[in-house]
């Protein structure tokens, strides 16, 4: 497949002009512009002929290109989970000038030592409106996580604020990969593959080691990241469901090439084993002409997750909503599920239809992109768009007290569930809080209400 060139003499620019050139980019992406297929072996050429036939490393790479891999995995993993791919650049990763530390702001990243793992329910409101000027990379804030980055395992979970391009700036992660979750505004990431659009009820998600640089496609845009430290995403299981359902591969869409011949200083900023380094490079890195395999960048559209429920009694496990998970070494516990609660139909019989009271192994980071979630009032002070609630292994969670007892006193009619779109982070370990968490202005410190006047029904 082929894409289009794009070299800008100058980097991108801020305000104005800056969003309406992310628009057209944007627009100009149909489903016909992008790859489909999660994990295919996927292959494009921004211009004709630059993809080598035949073999990967040939003596001289077509069009003056330098050949190079890009692994996301060992190469002795499983040929099912191995992850790489080919790419044909102007220039190799490997021209560039040393790195140096900069501030890493107010991310952060495992293991989390500043506080100690808290088993009480947290809940915040959205995240505060950024300073001026304030981009993707800048506007990461840390909520918590498990794990060490330097050992490849465990998660992280950020949001981000922002206003403003990456203006002649790329970003990487060499800890893991991130998966974005847009809640307001749209961002067009513009990647070593390609291009992407992503907006509300869509998620992006980048590799380990993929370079991107973000615009935006509104003034303003807020949302969720999680970084995964472990295994690579895959699509789960299907077991009895079947060889259908959930998420479908065909939905996940890769970018085609779509390269930057670009003079002139550009900062790349890498995060590496929790720290942010920076180093000024003479060109572009985003300068891949044509490139092939399966270690490669997706957007996928929510609203598109095929939901399975119950159509006879009782409320499903939030289990049968994973649309990726990261295998651990043991089978069926994730090092990270991503689960999404899309619009569907409630039709079970004498059955309390919103989620369960639970106590659980895992736990759990919630998010809200649009509407409302079903367990969950909204409204001020309440579980909103852009807000988030932590329930830590093993911590009581479930309806509040209004959705209780409406819920059970509820005609069980069909129902159909259409204004909410919420997500849930599900990882093996405890998330430990960074300090800027457990501190926060826009942390609910009155969370534990929403469960109180639960009142005695038994009657022996």
């Amino acid at each position: 497949m082929t894409g289009t060139e794009h070299g800008p003499e100058h980097g991108p620019v801020g305000g104005e002009q800056a969003i309406k050139a992310a628009r057209a980019a944007a627009e100009g992406l149909s489903e016909r512009s992008y790859s489909p297929g999660f994990g295919n072996e996927h292959s494009s050429e921004a211009v004709p002929g630059a993809l080598p036939q035949g073999r990967n490393s040939p003596q001289r790479a077509p069009l003056g290109l330098y050949a190079e891999q890009l692994s996301g995995t060992a190469f002795t993993e499983p040929r099912r989970a191995n992850r790489r791919s080919w790419l044909y650049r102007i220039r190799p990763s490997a021209a560039h000038p040393p790195f140096r530390r900069i501030a890493n702001g107010a991310l952060r990243a495992a293991p989390f030592t500043e506080s100690v793992p808290d088993p009480n329910r947290l809940r915040w409101d959205p995240l505060p409106e950024p300073p001026e000027g304030t981009d993707f990379v800048d506007g990461l804030w840390t909520v918590g996580g498990n794990g060490d980055v330097t050992q490849r395992a465990g998660m992280a979970v950020h949001l981000y604020a922002a206003n403003s391009p990456m203006s002649r700036r790329v970003f990487s992660d060499a800890d893991g990969e991130l998966l974005i979750v847009p809640e307001r505004g749209g961002l067009l990431l513009r990647t070593e593959f390609g291009l992407l659009a992503v907006r509300p009820g869509q998620v992006a998600l980048l590799p380990r080691g993929v370079r991107f640089r973000v615009e935006l496609l509104d003034p303003s845009v807020r949302g969720y990241v999680c970084e995964n430290y472990g295994q690579p995403f895959v699509l789960p299981d299907l077991g009895p469901i079947g060889a259908n359902g959930l998420a479908n591969a065909r939905d996940f869409l890769a970018p085609v090439a779509a390269y930057e011949d670009v003079e002139g200083p550009v900062e790349v900023v890498g995060k590496f084993c929790g720290n942010l380094w920076s180093a000024t490079y003479d060109h572009s890195p985003l300068d891949v002409v044509a490139w092939h395999g399966n270690h490669v960048p997706y957007v996928y559209d929510l609203h598109r997750f095929n939901v399975i429920g119950s159509i006879s009694f009782d409320h499903p496990d939030p289990s049968i909503f994973t649309v990726l998970t990261s295998p651990s070494d043991t089978p069926g516990l994730a090092g990270v599920d991503f689960v999404v609660f899309a619009p569907r139909w409630l039709v079970g019989e004498d059955t309390f239809r919103p989620p369960y009271f639970h106590r659980n192994v895992m736990s759990e980071y919630m998010g809200l992109i649009e509407g409302a979630y079903d367990a969950k009032a909204a409204g001020e002070g309440g579980f909103v768009p852009g807000g988030g609630s932590l329930h830590n292994m093993m911590s009581a969670h479930g309806p509040d007290r209004d959705t209780f007892e409406k819920a059970s006193a509820a005609e069980l009619r069909p129902q159909k569930l259409e204004d909410g779109l919420a997500f849930m982070f599900e990882t093996r370990w405890p998330i430990t809080v960074t300090e800027q968490a457990r501190t926060a202005e826009h942390l609910q410190r009155d969370y534990d209400r929403v469960w109180q006047g639960l009142e005695r029904h038994f009657r022996p």
